[in-house]
Parts: structure tokens; sequence; C-alpha cells
């Protein structure tokens, strides 16, 4: 669990970053490459990544260098990360070229104490060393490669969160926003947050950064050094699913478009109210309720009452429609990365 501990002026200084970062989605997209994690999210995606890259000998070694320094488990260097608030992928990778030496030498220390590293990366930094050179440029390719054709969604899914968190700070103010996070628990002034190791993170006045990312899994991510500027990378909480029709067409032939992005969208979860299904596939509710009831008429979505809302599930015979191995577990997530 990582515990935030905040002082009132932090609670003065909460923001929610407005755009994608696309570093940290970079990162995020990296790991999410080499694992099984979200068949349904990133499956398509991940296929798509592999098939280009079997013809591209420059985007396979970029990738190949990024995975040296981003596992999918385990510590991930801060300063591939740099703070760039909205000011673009160049940017971000003006700062990781301009990483001091010493800063270089010690997260790369920590990172070798996890993993064997290259001889390449020692030399990092030094006076006349093309490392940094190289490493930029393989950052760059590896985002058109891992990112590129993604990042409509990424912007659409960050934007809709960011209108969600808005929207519950303009009716609730800081403490709804704090209490409406689906991945943490606000037990002033701490909010406790899903986390696969044990650290306490003390804000000290600095105020906390909220990162929505289309690319980040289940729970959220932190910068490792807590000196750096505080910031919790976290999912969004709508993430626009991958439909068959990416993976050939097959499900949108055989039950159209909107219908076979409802029971993708169904399947997100255990279960789904109809209107978190309109908005998650952004048509009217009324809409949503006839496609539903169509889906449960074919057998593929069971819907039952609970309250005053109707809940719907994705039948076994609609897992085997999407092809999705629901009762499958998932590698092991990242202790430091996303």
């Amino acid at each position: 669990m990582l515990r935030i501990h905040f002082t009132p002026l932090d609670l003065q200084n909460i923001r929610v970053a407005r755009r994608p970062d696309p570093l940290w989605e970079l990162v995020c997209a990296a790991c999410r490459l080499v694992t099984n994690q979200g068949p349904l999210e990133f499956g398509a995606w991940r296929r798509g990544v592999l098939e280009r890259t079997v013809r591209d000998l420059e985007a396979r070694r970029a990738l190949r260098l990024l995975g040296t320094l981003v596992p999918p488990v385990g510590y991930i260097p801060d300063f591939l990360t740099p703070s760039v608030p909205d000011e673009g992928l160049p940017a971000a990778l003006a700062q990781v070229r301009a990483t001091p030496r010493r800063r270089l030498q010690r997260e790369l220390g920590i990172l070798a104490g996890t993993r064997r590293l290259p001889a390449w990366t020692t030399a990092l930094g030094r006076p006349g060393d093309r490392g940094m050179g190289s490493l930029v440029r393989a950052l760059e390719i590896s985002s058109k490669a891992l990112l590129e054709p993604r990042w409509g969604q990424v912007r659409r899914a960050v934007q809709d969160e960011v209108d969600l968190r808005a929207r519950t700070l303009l009716d609730g103010g800081v403490r709804a926003l704090l209490e409406s996070l689906p991945f943490a628990r606000w037990h002033p002034p701490v909010l406790e947050v899903d986390y696969p190791v044990d650290r306490d993170l003390q804000l000290e006045g600095r105020g906390l950064l909220l990162l929505p990312s289309y690319f980040c899994w289940r729970r959220p991510t932190a910068l490792a050094d807590p000196t750096l500027g505080p910031v919790l990378v976290h999912p969004v909480a709508v993430r626009p699913l991958e439909t068959m029709a990416a993976e050939g067409g097959g499900l949108e032939r055989l039950l159209g478009r909107t219908r076979a992005t409802v029971l993708v969208q169904v399947a997100r979860g255990r279960t789904r109210t109809t209107s978190e299904v309109a908005q998650a596939v952004g048509i009217a509710l009324p809409s949503a309720s006839y496609q539903l009831a169509v889906l449960r008429d074919g057998g593929l979505v069971a819907s039952h009452r609970e309250g005053q809302f109707v809940r719907h599930s994705v039948t076994s015979v609609g897992h085997r429609l999407l092809g999705a191995d629901t009762g499958r577990r998932t590698e092991t997530d990242p202790a430091y990365g996303p």
C-alpha cells in the first residue's frame, strides 16, 4: 500500500493533468506489450505492434533497448518520465537527454541491483558518449511504434477522465474528488492507494498531480524517488475497449459496430448498469437499453434488477464469442512500474 500524507497546503494544490503524458504512456505501454494483462483492452493493439515490428528492424531494436530499462515487473528509473506538463514528446525527450550523469548513475545502479544491464548503460552521460542520443532516439521510435496507433483513443480516454474528475470536484469539492478515486481510500489526512509495495509519501506542501493514463493497468504507480515532484499515475476509469473489429471485423460484421462495442463494454467488469454502458459507448440511454435487450435475447448478456438499477453481465456464450478467458490469471503487476 502507498500512503500519501497531505498537509492543508497540499489539499490546496491537487491538480489533474489535462492531457496524456507521452513518456508515462510509453513506459506503461512497454509494460503492457510484454504481458498478457488486459486481453480485451490491449490484445489487438499488442498483436498489431508485433506484426508491424516484424517488418521494422529499427523499431525492434528500439523496443529491445527500451525493454532493457523498463522491466514489466520492478523498479523503473525515474529519469525516463520527467515532469513536463502539457509540453509534449519533444520537450520530454529533451529533459531525458539533459539528465545529469550523477542521477543516471544513481538510478541505473538501483536498476542494476534487480537485473543485469548491458555495458553501454555505464557510459551514459559521460562527455563524448553517444549513448544518451541513442536512448532518446529509441524512445522516439518506440513512441511511434507503441503509441501512435492508439493516440486518438489515449487522448479521448484521458479527456473523459478529466471531465469526470472535474465534475466531481465542482459538485463536491476536494474531499469528494479524493473519495471518488476507485483505486484509493481517503482517511484524512492520508490517501491510501492500492500498491504492490508498502511505502509512505510525504507531500510536505508540494501538492499532488493526478495523471490519468490509458496504458496504466489496474493499479496506480508513482515515482520511486520521494524528493521528486509528487505524481500519481493511475488508470482511466472508463477505457474505450477494443472490439473484434480491430482483429478483422468478425464480431462487428456479426453484431454491428454499436452492439459489438456494447458487448465488449459489458465484459469490462462483473456487472454494468445501463447508464454506465451508455456513457462508456457514447450512445443515448434508450439506445443502450435496446442494444442490451437484443444481446440478452441472443443469450450473450444476462440482466438482473438490483434496487433501482438493472445490472448486466456477459454470459459464458458471450465470453466465448469475445474470445476472452476471464478465469485466467495475469502476470504479477510491477512493483514500481505501471
